[in-house]
């Protein structure tokens, strides 16, 4: 389901810096764009992402690009992004005014999000201080052990499986500026393993004084989530909560419809589901008397095999 790429960062329009061998035009304002730095591997001009780097901190005012998008780096399901993080850092005294950073804006027709292979991404929060929003595509191989930034307002982690051990790392960093977490907790077929259990710091809200956007989406065990987060301290102070593209069912509906402790959101957002229509009609009624806009597009059918019913999360391989 991740079909394009991203076309804005940190409120600016992506552009793709140019190709190695491209017709030389004048380049934007370096502050005026978020810029893509990416390689395609398979054509017969391609370049190292090295080469397109070195080229990139060649011909622009690197102190006043604002937002950077990393995308395919090569084949980068053989090849970790540990060297794309190095190369971020190296120029942190020269990214001066580096607000916001996507890791591997990699579409599902470039290679499924699985086969993204990441690594230890938190030297980059380390390296700029003033980052504001980071982004990250892919949960295998990817590492968050526990750090501390205190500019930090935007984080997501885009997977088809993120490791419990992210979920940990990213649940006991210390982000008192934190307003919007996203996690795309995905599927165990492809490391996704985290447990209700998991994300009980973050539902405690203790450690995300600033949080006012939680999403725990893409998940297997969203009927879970559904019932845990109606009674998590933290839902008092969000006004959005996302649990959408998961395979949430009336059995987490259940848990929505039997409470009003989530009226003071401003939007719900539960597109991509498996309930039914008469759960949908409760909830649509349920949510207006609240006055909580929610999103129940994209009802989705189970699957059944064998007399198994199975339900699929949006984004997996």
């Amino acid at each position: 389901m991740i079909q394009a790429h991203l076309d804005a960062l940190h409120g600016l329009p992506a552009f793709d810096f140019p190709a190695a061998g491209a017709t030389d035009s004048a380049l934007p304002a370096a502050g005026a764009v978020a810029w893509r730095i990416s390689v395609e591997p398979y054509s017969d001009d391609s370049e190292e992402f090295s080469e397109a780097w070195a080229r990139f901190v060649e011909k622009v005012d690197l102190s006043a690009v604002q937002a950077v998008i990393i995308g395919q780096w090569g084949e980068s399901y053989e090849v970790n992004s540990s060297s794309i993080v190095e190369l971020v850092v190296e120029q942190r005294h020269r990214l001066t005014s580096l607000r916001a950073l996507f890791l591997a804006d990699i579409t599902q027709e470039q290679q499924e999000i699985s086969w993204i292979q990441q690594s230890d991404v938190t030297p980059v929060l380390g390296a700029f201080p003033e980052l504001v929003e980071f982004g990250i595509r892919g949960g295998t191989e990817l590492q968050f052990p526990e750090t501390s930034h205190s500019a930090l307002r935007r984080l997501t982690v885009e997977s088809g499986g993120l490791p419990a051990a992210v979920v940990h790392g990213v649940s006991s960093s210390n982000f008192p500026a934190l307003e919007f977490l996203d996690l795309w907790l995905g599927t165990d077929n492809y490391g996704g393993d985290a447990t209700i259990e998991d994300l009980a710091v973050i539902l405690g809200g203790t450690k995300l004084p600033s949080l006012r956007h939680l999403g725990l989406r893409n998940s297997e065990i969203q009927d879970d989530i559904a019932k845990a987060i109606v009674t998590a301290p933290i839902l008092g102070q969000l006004t959005t909560v996302d649990l959408s593209m998961g395979t949430l069912s009336d059995d987490g509906a259940q848990a929505l419809l039997g409470t009003s402790s989530f009226k003071g959101l401003e939007f719900l957002d539960l597109h991509y589901h498996f309930l039914s229509d008469a759960a949908i009609t409760e909830l649509t009624r349920h949510c207006a008397e609240l006055g909580v806009r929610v999103d129940l597009s994209e009802q989705t059918d189970a699957d059944e095999y064998d007399d198994e019913i199975c339900r699929y999360v949006a984004v997996s391989e």
